[in-house]
């Protein structure tokens, strides 16, 4: 079943790449039509009409008219009909006779005239039949003309229909129809269940700690067990609540999927719980049975109990579902985040990017520093820094202590290398702040981001600097110079990979790579450089034999992919619907309306902001930071884009403060067993907890920093 549920969920992901570059393939391909058959978006796109019109007919009336005689001109009405002259002539009928005089006696009902007209034929005053205006016989040339080009038109558009235009019109058409793709709310919500699956098949849930029991798998799989079963209720009563509605159906079809999807998962917890693993034990206590529940059942638990017995809202969680999935492109984006991530993980590019600083014989806490920032830019193009810890941690821990750094720094610094970027473009997290907050946009908060990447990272330095006693004295360039280039040699086919699909995206394409179409680019990319990666190591082993490369299992790697994206987007959804506990419950409204002034505002703040990056996902918590503390801020005459800084810098503190502590959580998950610091011997507290101090150190210093620097400047 996780293998299934694997496939399935990458394979949601390669679509969502396909249909969404459909648009700007579609683009390109009416532009190339365009080019190489002139007037192929207008004339030969789509089938042409016959002309309605038909030229004998209007040849006829044509002629009819041409041959009728030419009519009167219209006089003013009121005229003399007899105009200005007399019809009758020069002479006057009546001259020399009396025209009073009388008349010679006729026979009785004999005709005056005789029996004759004396006009002739006709009656000079009856109706006669209307002769054309030569208006209307210019209205039919006229007519006729058009008629005559359009079916000339007609005739040389079917001549240019040739099979080739046929064929290229077909395709172009196809690509157009996936280009309007309709379903992306659907494909995440598949994506999701997908996800969903694998995670649950594999125990693989985000929490505080594994069971190490048969009592703690047991509450941890009947904890999922109970959040799926709420989920699913309340997608059924979603759906009852539309039906019984006089409204129009909003989308029948999600709470169908679901309650589907839901209920799957519910029977793999059941399974789990009939077919329980071997475990070794350990000592049990209250406090670590509690922290072997997932995170997202811990959320999806407190927010049902709130729906179903605080507002007796059964469908409340199922709305907030809907809330989530009105996103589907930044979703959709973790997802193939994570996908560039894998594929990353299973490339050397990380240990050959480390080969190049190895020859400066750096001391541990430099290197530490130079891992943590330049950790930065692949962290921004992997949407969150989560993700980029769980593809590079286990390089960063090794090349670390290769190093000489102990476990604890080691860790620290894995921890701290995906904390700094999120601040950068085209990071998904300041993209749905954008989407979310009309008051900023993203050139506006990446503009900022700089300036708080800048400050972070000297911050980080100078902590190292402290901790390292200000002992830094690397190689000799002269000696270290010639051996980075030679290792920065085996890097280059990659770096050369990179670029050709970026060019291919912007030539072909003409697609901009920006932090709107950087997901639908990442994966490619990392797919090349995976190609270019496996086809250097064939040919490194043809030429000099040893052990062969070990091929990549693609099915092994779709596994981890999909366990590591359901977990972090069932997270995601169950954070989303925290936060409407939260909302609905309107704790935020103890504050009033606006603090007196923006210290107060920004001091209170800051405490709620880090305890939410604590127990939220970001992007579930931005969702919950935009409908309760933003206007609050505001209002308060906190900046919008100073506001959303802070909320950034708090959520990576949150990230690194227990007790959840989520990038030291997938630090342990990257990095493995050596990742379990409390088996070696307690050297006081600060040696001890130093890999927890130290990160939380440099991110609240970076917070205070930015939370009222700008407002004591002014």
């Amino acid at each position: 079943m996780a293998r299934a549920a694997a496939l399935l969920a990458v394979g949601v992901l390669l679509l969502s790449v396909l249909l969404g570059v459909a648009p700007n393939l579609d683009t390109r391909l009416v532009e190339l039509g365009e080019r190489w058959w002139p007037g192929y978006a207008k004339d030969l796109r789509e089938d042409a009409e016959a002309p309605s019109c038909v030229v004998a007919e209007i040849e006829a009336k044509v002629a009819a008219c041409q041959a009728a005689p030419e009519a009167e001109p219209a006089k003013p009405a009121g005229a003399d009909p007899f105009g200005d002259e007399d019809p009758f002539g020069d002479d006057d009928p009546f001259a020399g006779d009396d025209p009073f005089a009388a008349d010679p006696p006729k026979p009785a009902a004999a005709d005056p005239f005789g029996g004759a007209d004396p006009f002739g034929d006709s009656d000079p005053f009856a109706a006669k039949p209307a002769a054309p205006a030569s208006g209307d016989c210019a209205a039919n040339e006229a007519l006729l003309e058009r008629c005559k080009e359009r079916h000339a038109d007609f005739e040389l558009i079917q001549t240019r229909l040739t099979p080739g235009v046929q064929r290229w019109r077909g395709v172009e058409l196809a690509v157009a129809k996936v280009a309007t793709w309709p379903w992306w709310r659907q494909l995440l919500v598949f994506l999701v269940l997908a996800g969903g699956l694998a995670t649950t098949a594999q125990r693989g849930h985000i929490a505080l700690r594994n069971p190490r029991s048969r009592l703690e798998h047991s509450l941890d799989q009947a904890a999922q067990l109970l959040a799926h079963l709420l989920l699913g209720f309340s997608a059924i009563a979603d759906l009852m609540d539309q039906r019984r509605s006089t409204a129009e159906l909003e989308d029948p079809l999600l709470p169908i999927i679901w309650a589907g999807g839901f209920t799957l998962l519910a029977i793999v917890n059941l399974w789990h719980l009939a077919r329980p693993p071997q475990l070794e034990g350990g000592p049990r206590s209250v406090t670590r049975m509690l922290m072997v529940v997932p995170l997202y059942a811990w959320m999806v638990v407190v927010s049902g109990v709130y729906f179903l017995l605080v507002e007796g809202h059964e469908s409340g969680q199922a709305i907030y579902l809907h809330k989530f999935s009105q996103h589907p492109s930044i979703y959709l984006g973790v997802g193939l985040y994570v996908l560039a991530g894998m594929l990353l993980s299973v490339t050397r590019v990380a240990r050959l990017g480390f080969a190049v600083l190895e020859p400066w014989k750096l001391p541990p806490t430099l290197l530490a520093w130079l891992a943590g920032t330049a950790s930065a830019v692949p962290t921004a193009y992997t949407g969150a820094s989560g993700i980029f810890v769980l593809a590079a941690g286990h390089e960063i821990f090794e090349t670390l202590r290769r190093a000489g750094a102990s476990r604890r720094l080691a860790l620290a610094a894995t921890a701290m290398s995906g904390s700094l970027g999120v601040v950068l473009r085209p990071c998904l997290l300041v993209v749905l702040i954008a989407v979310l907050n009309k008051q900023v946009t993203t050139d506006e908060l990446f503009g900022r981001g700089l300036l708080v990447f800048a400050l972070s990272a000297s911050i980080f330095g100078l902590v190292m600097a402290i901790l390292g006693r200000f002992r830094w004295r690397p190689a000799s360039p002269a000696q270290a110079l010639p051996a980075s280039a030679r290792a920065l040699l085996p890097l280059l086919p990659h770096l050369a990979a990179a670029v050709a699909v970026w060019l291919g995206y912007r030539l072909l394409l003409s697609m901009q790579v920006n932090e709107h179409t950087a997901a639908l680019v990442v994966p490619v990319v990392m797919l090349a450089v995976l190609a270019v990666d496996r086809w250097r190591l064939r040919r490194a082993h043809a030429r000099d034999g040893g052990e062969a490369p070990a091929p990549v299992r693609w099915t092994r790697l779709s596994v981890t992919t999909s366990g590591h994206v359901g977990a972090l987007l069932m997270l995601m959804a169950a954070s989303v619907g925290l936060g409407g506990v939260v909302e609905r419950a309107e704790l935020m409204e103890i504050f009033g309306e606006s603090f007196a002034t923006p210290f107060v505002a920004m001091a209170v703040l800051l405490v709620f902001l880090v305890l939410i990056g604590m127990l939220m996902e970001p992007l579930g918590a931005v969702v919950l930071v935009s409908v309760s503390l933003a206007g609050l801020a505001y209002d308060s005459g906190i900046a919008p884009a100073h506001f959303w800084m802070v909320v950034l810098v708090a959520f990576e503190l949150g990230y690194l403060t227990p007790p959840v502590a989520m990038n030291h959580l997938l630090a342990r998950q990257a990095v493995g067993e050596d990742a379990m610091v409390e088996d070696e011997p307690q050297q006081g507290f600060f040696a001890t907890y130093m890999h927890i101090i130290v990160p939380m150190a440099i991110m609240a210093l970076t917070l205070v920093v930015v939370a009222f620097g700008p407002l004591l400047v002014g």
